[in-house]
């Protein structure tokens, strides 16, 4: 499976000589470095045009040297809106960035089909001016945690320190610590996961632990045992979408309350998780400005928090 990734282009019109031939909505997802949804999408809505003729159809064959044109609109519900988010937290700020503690339900920015709150819009909606750099979307979100995943995460407020975060987050010299619990008990109780990860061969919206997926490294050490489940400290080494979750279910020791990635129904229920025990406990890096050290950490919310202390037995029905 490709480790390549893709994303939807900015809004616009675009040209370009077809460098291979085969379906239309194939061949122009690789083109503009799209998906094929994506490409269908536009083909639906009659953006798409192969030798100045409108396309009507995806099945549609095209050959090396033809034009492709291809007007993609601006997608409303990408257009950030400022909104109050409750329970998202400020751990950290000054001019230049801002680390917040995010909520679960709560995503890193607006993207298709989610309706929900954005850590964007709640900055917006907090009067926080933030950078520009990249789709209008993803304005200074240098990493993401995932929508049912909670805590630490830094947004660039400058230009500057949206290139600097980036590049640092690429270089790996950013200290990303995950607490998760998980069921049952790693043996070894601390190691390293390496094992590549890309999309599930049967699911497009889950990933697995797959030949020829992206470089994926997970750091975990066991800090209790609990019988039922463990709670671990977790070093991200890389930064893969969903990489814990996938690591450890491929262990056969999913996040408690992960039933996406086969976590038991019973015990989630037991614990009250309506999602997955995984919690961004601690951010650390060096500023992009200063070059001091920020270092934050995000208490566990409240449901995480009731879970490990009915595990510890310190909360009884």
């Amino acid at each position: 499976m490709s480790a390549h990734t893709t994303q939807t282009p900015a809004p616009g019109d675009y040209t370009r000589e077809l460098a291979d031939s085969g379906r239309v909505d194939a061949v122009a997802a690789r083109a503009l470095e799209a998906t094929r949804t994506q490409a269908a999408r536009w083909i639906s809505e009659g953006h798409l045009k192969i030798n100045g003729s409108v396309v009507t159809k995806p099945s549609v064959k095209v050959a090396e040297g033809d034009t492709l044109e291809v007007h993609i609109p601006v997608d409303e519900s990408l257009l950030v809106r400022a909104e109050v988010v409750d329970g998202l937290g400020i751990l950290y700020d000054d001019e230049h960035i801002v680390i917040v503690d995010k909520p679960v339900g709560v995503a890193a920015h607006p993207s298709p089909g989610w309706h929900g709150a954005t850590v964007v819009g709640a900055l917006a909606g907090a009067g926080y001016e933030i950078s520009t750099s990249g789709a209008q979307e993803r304005a200074g979100i240098v990493h993401r945690l995932d929508v049912g995943t909670s805590g630490a995460m830094v947004v660039a407020k400058t230009e500057q320190a949206y290139a600097r975060l980036k590049a640092a987050f690429k270089e790996r010299t950013v200290e990303k610590i995950y607490h998760a619990v998980v069921q049952g008990l790693p043996d070894p109780l601390q190691g390293t996961i390496n094992a590549p990860i890309g999309r599930h061969p049967g699911h497009d919206w889950k990933f697995a632990v797959v030949e020829g997926g992206r470089d994926s490294v997970t750091h975990y050490e066991t800090l209790e045992a609990f019988g039922l489940a463990s709670l671990l400290e977790i070093h991200l080494e890389t930064g893969r979408t969903h990489q814990i979750r996938v690591h450890f279910a491929a262990l056969r020791h999913p996040c408690a309350g992960d039933l996406m990635y086969g976590a038991d129904a019973k015990l989630a229920a037991e614990l009250g998780l309506t999602r997955q025990w995984l919690h961004a406990h601690r951010l650390a890096f060096d500023h992009p400005v200063t070059g001091e050290r920020v270092s934050v950490t995000s208490p566990y919310p409240q449901d995480l928090d009731y879970a490990v202390r009915h595990l510890r037995g310190e909360i009884t029905h």
